[in-house]
């Protein structure tokens, strides 16, 4: 089956950090994380969201796929979804059609991205 109508959604403001995605993936492709990883975590921040504010802060976690995922297309070939998906402790990354994603990805509205292979 072909996948180039799916994708990955991350809705980024629940990750923690665990970096569960990326053991998860370096298992299933067999790889140093180091050296060729399949999903990286980046942070950013912290950051201070208003000047003169000490308790306005911000620091986020994002989950970002790199040129080595391929959705992990030999799970999705017997029925299993991708293993970050299915690792995330979060639970804040989703699988499907596009389309789909897309409108998750507006209802959601901020700190959410949408990766396609």
């Amino acid at each position: 089956m072909a996948y180039e109508d799916y994708a990955l959604l991350f809705d980024y403001k629940y990750c923690s950090n665990c970096h569960t995605c990326e053991v998860a993936c370096k298992n299933y492709l067999g790889t140093d994380i180091a050296k060729k990883p399949g999903i990286v975590v980046l942070e950013l921040g912290p950051y201070q969201l208003e000047e003169g504010n000490s308790d306005a802060w911000d620091w986020k976690y994002i989950p970002v796929p790199t040129a080595q995922c391929d959705l992990c297309a030999k799970r999705l070939d017997v029925g299993k979804q991708p293993t970050c998906v299915h690792h995330c402790l979060a639970k804040c990354i989703e699988y499907g059609p596009i389309d789909e994603l897309a409108k998750r990805a507006a209802e959601i509205g901020h700190k959410v991205s949408i990766f396609k292979p």
